[in-house]
Parts: structure tokens; sequence; C-alpha cells
């Protein structure tokens, strides 16, 4: 069915480029047609289009203006554009990548060409959502856990970014970073399978209850599941083990020093200095050279002594993170 179709908006100021381009593309997307600039961000805010071909040069606006504007708009900036132009030399090709656009198809065009690179960029975009929903469920579990408990939503946000401060500054590149960033938010997600008479105990809990509460590593592995995507292996790698300690005292399992995914090693660091320095209905926040000194004291105990070097490497940005995050109560 037609509204099912992938939309194209096709721009050049030549009508017989553009009747070249609807008689390659016109059988498997919908078309839509700007002989300008002008008229083209019309129909890109309008229509929304899942991708855009676009001609360099014409008359008035030209299409650098015209993707240069598509960027700086929020309605329109995810929008991939590929440029079709006559225009082969490097510095033009430069020119356009800088400005945004995802690819470029010399004129005169070759059918086989065109479809084969339209189809590859719809492709990207999808996997692109498909990241983004991946993630949003991940985000939203997270918050689920957070309904159950005494902690706040702005406790999640700033562990998380203290995780990725410390993954930084122990060594690690910006994408396993950025992946624990978004893991991290799933570390508590089996708290949803512990009682409220239990989680939500105002004094201390007995033996029994205790032991109820050391379940939530494992309920959080078992809700999150073996996906089988670095996001989710490593959010589920995390709610295992976020309560094992350097020395082998921690549980589920009591596992002992690098037998303990650094990420998880790096979030229990993460997650304690948080809880330290934060007000909680029943509780105050402990000053700063008071929750370090612990850490300190803890180090080679709870926590791996590498990583609370590098925490303290980065302590500088992780105060400006709680400062940015502060409760509001």
């Amino acid at each position: 069915m037609l509204t099912d179709m992938k939309t194209l908006l096709l721009v050049d100021d030549e009508p017989a480029n553009l009747q070249v381009l609807r008689n390659i593309l016109s059988d498997q997307y919908r078309l839509l047609f700007a002989k300008d600039g002008e008229r083209a961000l019309e129909l890109a805010r309008s229509e929304q289009p899942d991708l855009i071909l676009l001609d360099v040069m014409m008359p008035g606006m030209t299409g650098y203006s015209v993707c240069e504007t598509l960027k700086t708009e929020s309605r329109t900036r995810n929008i991939p554009v590929i440029f079709v132009t006559a225009l082969s030399g490097s510095e033009d090709e430069t020119r356009g990548f800088a400005l945004g656009a995802v690819d470029y198809i010399a004129k005169p065009v070759n059918a086989a060409i065109v479809r084969a690179r339209v189809k590859t960029h719809l492709s990207l975009v999808r996997i692109d959502e498909l990241v983004k929903t991946r993630l949003s469920v991940v985000q939203r579990l997270g918050r689920a856990a957070e309904y159950k408990d005494n902690e706040t939503g702005l406790h999640v946000i700033r562990m998380s970014h203290f995780s990725r401060l410390i993954a930084l500054a122990a060594g690690f590149g910006e994408s396993w970073a950025d992946t624990l960033l978004n893991a991290a938010p799933m570390h508590d997600v089996g708290k949803i399978g512990i009682p409220d008479a239990i989680l939500q105990k105002p004094g201390k809990l007995d033996p029994d209850e205790w032991a109820v509460m050391q379940t939530h590593p494992e309920i959080g592995a078992e809700i999150i599941g073996d996906d089988g995507s670095n996001l989710l292996d490593m959010a589920r790698e995390v709610a295992l083990n976020h309560h094992e300690k350097w020395d082998g005292s921690g549980y589920p399992n009591g596992l002992k020093g690098t037998d303990i995914p650094v990420s998880a090693r790096i979030v229990a660091l993460a997650d304690v200095f948080d809880a330290l320095t934060s007000e909680r209905p029943y509780k105050s926040a402990w000053p700063i050279d008071k929750a370090t000194g612990l850490i300190r004291e803890q180090t080679g105990k709870h926590f791996d002594p590498d990583l609370v070097e590098a925490f303290f490497q980065c302590l500088p940005a992780i105060l400006e993170v709680r400062e940015r995050w502060q409760d509001q109560y």
C-alpha cells in the first residue's frame, strides 16, 4: 500500500532531472518534488520525508544552504540528505559532508546506484530508530524500579554520569563509556521483585528480610534476560554484579577482584558515592570529604583500587554533575 511506503523528497531546479529520479524510484517510494530551496524546506517541515535527494547548484537558495538550514531545525535535522550533483570535486564532497549530508551521488545518475544508496541510508535510519527504542526501554525499566524504592530519578542520572566519567578516567573508550552510561540506570531493576514491606521498611532489616533483599540482583538479571545486544548485555552484568565487592564479601555470588565485571565495579563505586552524598527523607547527606574518606578506606575491600584512583582523577567533573542534578525536597 502507498501509505506503507517511505517518503522521499526530490529537489532539483531542472524538471528533466526530477523526471529521471521519478522513473528510478516511483515504484518503491512515495515521492515529493521541489524545484527550489524554499519549497524544499516547506515540504521537509510539513511532510517530514524519510530521506531527501538534493541538488546543489540551484538558483537562489543552493543545496548547501538548504542542507545547512535543515540541520539547524529540530524537526528536520535527523532527515538524511543525499546530494545529487554534477559537482564531483573532493572539496565539494567535503563541504557537503561537513554540512551534515550522508552521501553524494554524481550526475548523470546511475539507476542501480541511486536505488542502492537510498535503500542503504533508509536502513541505517531504521537501525538508529531501533537503537533509540531499545535505549528508551532500558531507561523506562530503570524508572520503574525507582517507583518501588526510596531513590529518586536524579540519583540514577547522577550515578550513570559518574560511571561514565570513571570509565573514561580509567582508560576506556568513549563508546564503551557511553554504553555504560545507558546501562547503569538498570542496576536496581530487580527491586521491582522485592516486596514493598521489605523494600520500604524504615528500620533495619531482619536476617530473613535481608536474605530476600539480596535476591534483587538475580531478579534484575532475569528481568533483563539474555538479549545479545551490547547495551542490554552490559545492563544485565551490572544488575547482577553491582553488589559484589573487591575482597569477595559481596553478593549474590561472592565474586572477588577481576572476576567481577568491570562495568559492575564502576557502577558500585558511582552508586555508593552518590548514595552517601545525597539527602534522603530518612538520612542526611554526607559531606564530600567524609564520603571520599570512606571510599579511600574501602579501597581494596569494597572497591577496585585502580578504579578508586580513576574516581579521584575525575572527582571535579563528578562534583559538577552532582551540582547540576541536585535533588529537590
